[in-house]
This record gives C-alpha cells, sequence and structure tokens, in this order.
C-alpha cells in the first residue's frame, strides 16, 4: 500500500522514504499541507499522514471519508486541530504520536530564554556588519533566580532539570504533581504566585478548551515587567494581541515563542516575498525583545526519527487491526 503523506519537510522525506520502505510501505510524501483545497489530492486513498498544522475540522474530513480514505496517521503528539467527534462519527481511525523525545523540545526553550535574555539575535546582526559595540547588550545571571514551569510532564520536567543545571529556583503549576521535579526541589505553587514571583515563564501544557488563552491580560498583567516569557508548546496558549499590548507598553524583558495562534498558513512555508496581511503577526516581528521561530522545537534527528518510527507503526497496527494508546479514534 502507497501513503499519502501531507506537510513533509525535505529533511524528512528521506528519512520517511526509508522507514516506510523498511516496514514494507510505500509513501509519497507532499510538501503541501493538508486542507480544504489540497484535500482532494487524497481521494482513494486509505490510510493518509498529516502533519501539526493540517485542518482537519469537520469539512476536511467529510471530503476525506467521501473519498475513500480510512486512517489518518497524524506526525505529532498534540491533536487540537482534529474534530475527533466527526471523526468517529464517520468511522475513521485517527492516531497520533503520543510520545518523542522530551528533551529536543526543553533544549529549544532553553536556547529561546538565553537568545533573549542574552541578545543573542541583536549581537550577530551586528558583528555581521563589523558593529562590535555592546551597547544594549547587557544580559543577567540566571543562576539564583526564579523559573515558572507551567506544565510539568516530560517535556516541562526535562525543562525543569535543566533550569535546576543552573541553579534556578523552580515553581511549578500542573493538576498533578511530578514526584521527578519535587526531587529536583520544585515548589508547586498556584498559577497567580507562579506568574509574580517567576524570573522567567515556559508553558509545557497541551492545547485545550481548558488552557486557550492560559496566558491573557491578567496573566500578562501579574507578571513581572522585566520577566521573560517562553512558549514552545501551543500558540493558542497566550492571547498574542494582549501580549502585544503589553510590549508596546514596555513591558518584559524578552519573548521567544515558537508558536503562535494563527500559525497555518504561515509557518513551515516561504512567505518572504509577499506582504504578510496578519497584524499581530507583523507587529510581533518589530520588537527588538521578542524572538519568533517557526514550530521547530521537534526538529532533532532523535525526535523526528521517533515521530516517523511511530507513524510507521500506527499505520502497521491499523493495516494489522491492532489498536494501542497511540489512537484517538476509535476511542476504548
Amino acid at each position: 500500500m502507497e501513503i499519502l503523506a501531507f506537510g513533509v519537510q525535505a529533511d524528512e522525506k528521506p528519512l520517511m522514504e526509508r522507514a516506510f520502505a523498511a516496514a514494507g510501505h510505500s509513501v509519497h510524501c507532499l510538501d503541501v499541507f493538508l486542507t480544504g483545497d489540497t484535500v482532494p489530492i487524497a481521494a482513494g486513498r486509505e490510510v493518509i499522514s498529516s502533519s501539526v498544522n493540517a485542518d482537519l475540522g469537520a469539512e476536511v474530513l467529510r471530503a476525506l471519508a467521501a473519498g475513500g480514505t480510512r486512517m489518518i496517521a497524524q506526525r505529532s503528539t498534540g491533536f487540537n486541530n482534529i474534530d475527533l467527534d466527526v471523526a468517529a462519527e464517520l468511522g475513521l481511525t485517527v492516531a497520533r504520536v503520543s510520545y518523542y523525545s522530551p528533551y529536543s523540545v526543553a533544549e529549544f526553550a532553553w536556547t529561546l530564554a538565553t537568545a533573549v535574555n542574552r541578545r543573542v539575535v541583536k549581537a550577530a546582526g551586528r558583528t555581521r556588519e563589523f558593529d562590535f559595540r555592546l551597547d544594549g547588550l547587557l544580559g543577567r545571571d540566571l543562576r539564583g533566580r526564579t523559573v515558572g514551569v507551567l506544565g510539568t510532564g516530560k517535556i516541562g520536567e526535562a525543562f525543569a532539570r535543566i533550569g535546576h543545571g543552573f541553579g534556578m529556583r523552580l515553581l511549578g503549576w500542573d493538576v498533578s504533581q511530578n514526584p521527578e521535579c519535587l526531587a529536583l526541589g520544585m515548589e508547586y505553587v498556584d498559577k497567580d504566585r507562579l506568574l509574580a514571583e517567576s524570573d522567567l515563564i515556559s508553558l509545557h501544557v497541551p492545547l485545550m478548551p481548558a488552557t486557550y488563552h492560559l496566558i491573557g491580560r491578567a496573566e500578562l498583567a501579574a507578571m513581572k515587567d522585566d520577566a521573560l516569557l517562553v512558549n514552545t508548546s501551543r500558540g493558542g496558549l497566550i492571547d498574542t494581541e494582549a501580549l502585544v499590548d503589553e510590549l508596546r507598553a514596555g513591558r518584559f524583558r524578552g519573548v521567544g515563542l515558537d508558536v503562535y495562534e494563527a500559525e497555518a498558513g504561515f509557518f513551515f512555508l516561504d512567505k518572504s516575498l509577499e506582504a504578510i496581511a496578519d497584524d499581530t503577526l507583523a507587529r510581533l516581528m518589530t520588537f527588538p525583545n521578542v524572538l519568533v521561530t517557526s514550530h521547530q522545537a521537534y526538529y532533532t534527528e532523535d525526535a523526528v526519527g521517533t515521530i516517523i518510527d511511530t507513524t510507521v507503526g500506527n499505520i502497521t497496527d491499523y493495516l494489522a487491526g491492532r489498536r494501542t494508546e497511540n489512537v484517538l479514534v476509535p476511542r476504548t
């Protein structure tokens, strides 16, 4: 069987082709994302694979089902882009990658944090033009300061371990306490206290109705004026318009964003020759203390390899009639 894979990056294509071939399958990789405009390409394909920025809302799911698709293998942990109720109604099987290297995201979150703290992007831009002044590049030590971790699952735990290595005080917020984080000396507190006391705040929670705009106007106002804010999870966790308003008011030492709540249609694409119609994104890019990257935190050889191998396994399990913890629909 040939599987159709949407949204495949150039680096991923040879890895996917080898992994599918080793499992006795073939894969046709497309660089376009699965949307209402591209869904006709999937007609006649029993199994398709989607990326994190695919549109798998009701309309696209119904078009897939009408075209003969019976299984969707999403190459990500998050699945907030999939209407699971409609998928169940249509009798589709939907699977995800429930686990990959948490270190990939945790390490990148610290990359963003240290980059905005030490003004690395500004410094690199200057030195490329042979401007070696230090004016405006003053950073501060992280040791002895407080880091607040919102979400202390596998990624949050890995992030906390690095913070512990820096010699930072650890505050955590989650629905349950992680014993590994407690062993690092993390103190679990309510969200208001975490926001008020943290010098650096990093988000590691999934996006769901309960966490949508987890960081809104009130939460941003509660943070220190010179705090660092990092988001490598999902863009919808932050009210971006409220964040822009706070930045315009001169608040925050630095903000590192690997995700953006309206990133579909921008991230993973070359928009360098186009006018950007998204005013909020365009304004974000104008702040010297903001660093935006294109949802690349997961993008390491280790993590991508696991994602691909798990996706191949999910498809193999579907064809064999097996159901694993990666299956979102049908529900157990």
